[in-house]
């Protein structure tokens, strides 16, 4: 697993909610878990754009921050179901707000981001 180079200094709230959710998918996996979405399959039908390794990862991450839990059924073949844990969902509405105002500042903000993706090299 990569190593950041510079360690963060874990000594206020932000920086501690932003290291927890740091990931392009980690928020929206904890919303889809919360509506019942549960099977990794099911997360990667949901949000086809995102690469199974990187939600596998991410979804390891959160296990190991204590958001979600995971129950592994002996069967074969095996199956693999994710749940929010307490803490977990203490950040749904920190998520319900920053959806909200994401969705409240839409337009000014596809128009700053499609600019700064045309700027980029490739």
């Amino acid at each position: 697993m990569y190593q950041k180079k510079i360690a963060n200094t874990l000594s206020c709230g932000s920086v501690l909610t932003k290291e927890v959710l740091h990931g392009k998918w980690k928020s929206t996996l904890l919303s889809c878990i919360a509506q019942g979405v549960r099977r990794p399959s099911a997360m990667q039908r949901t949000i086809p754009s995102a690469t199974r390794r990187v939600l596998n990862v991410q979804l390891t991450e959160m296990e190991q921050h204590g958001l979600i839990a995971k129950t592994v059924f002996p069967e074969l073949p095996p199956r693999v179901e994710y749940h929010l844990t307490s803490l977990g969902q203490s950040l749904l509405p920190v998520i319900a707000v920053m959806e909200e105002w994401g969705n409240t500042h839409r337009t000014e903000l596809e128009q700053v981001l499609a600019v700064s993706l045309a700027e980029l090299p490739g």
